[in-house]
């Protein structure tokens, strides 16, 4: 899927890639689980799924969205159509739910052996 992005998906990462909204680190395809989703802030935990028009399974999404949500996750979704026509507008409502999330305490992604450097001791 990330070889090939659909025009839609195309468009938001370009204004989401590089911390361009307001900051904020994203991630594409991002693999949760057993789940890949669109696009992560590991920051606050907001997912955003762009869906289509062949994206018709409600329940399906319903249930996928709950999953996501027992671990702390946030799911927006957003439509092919608001991206291509309005895509001001889409981000605008994803800054503003980012700048009102908590930002999320996550592990270190490489935790050093030992618990070492936890102690705060500056001994070098």
């Amino acid at each position: 899927m990330r070889a090939n992005p659909t025009e839609p998906e195309t468009r938001l990462w370009a204004q989401l890639s590089r911390s361009q909204l307001g900051g904020f680190k994203f991630r594409r395809q991002a693999t949760i689980e057993h789940v890949i989703v669109d696009f992560l802030c590991p920051a606050t935990g907001l997912i955003v799924e762009v869906d289509g028009d062949t994206h018709v399974d409600a329940e399906a999404d319903t249930r996928r969205d709950a999953a996501l949500e027992t671990l702390g996750y946030r799911v927006i979704r957003v439509g092919n159509s608001d991206v291509m026509r309005n895509i001001e507008g889409v981000l605008q409502h994803l800054l503003a739910t980012l700048q009102a999330m908590p930002l999320r305490r996550a592990p270190h992604p490489n935790p050093s052996p030992e618990g070492e450097g936890l102690s705060g001791s500056s001994s070098c």
